[in-house]
């Protein structure tokens, strides 16, 4: 995707926060542009529905933040106005992600 020059990767929906970090962490180690995460609010249980509270998914995407992984963060499926609220007010103050220097002569 280099070749675009995006402003931004990521990655949303399919996952949960917990399942979608390795991906995250994989797409900041070599992505020279911002990255984004949108994952959904848990897995979908036995009736499709989504059980991860505000809380858990807030706890997961601050630690993405406060690893220096992502600089967009938000929700997918199953998330609510309560999660993205608790999401916002665990990233607030957390150094976005900073680009990687990528030698492009490398691979």
């Amino acid at each position: 995707m280099r070749h675009a020059q995006p402003l931004s990767i990521g990655l949303n929906c399919a996952l949960g926060a917990t399942e979608l970090r390795a991906y995250v962490d994989a797409l900041a180690q070599v992505a020279d542009c911002r990255i984004s995460a949108h994952p959904n609010a848990g897995l979908p249980n036995a009736f499709g529905e989504y059980d991860e509270t505000p809380e858990q998914m807030a706890a997961t995407i601050g630690e993405f933040a406060e690893s220096g992984l992502v600089n967009f963060v938000g929700g997918c499926c199953g998330t609510t106005p309560a999660h993205i609220r608790a999401i916002a007010d665990a990233v607030r103050n957390v150094k976005p992600h900073e680009l990687p220097m990528i030698n492009e002569n490398a691979a």
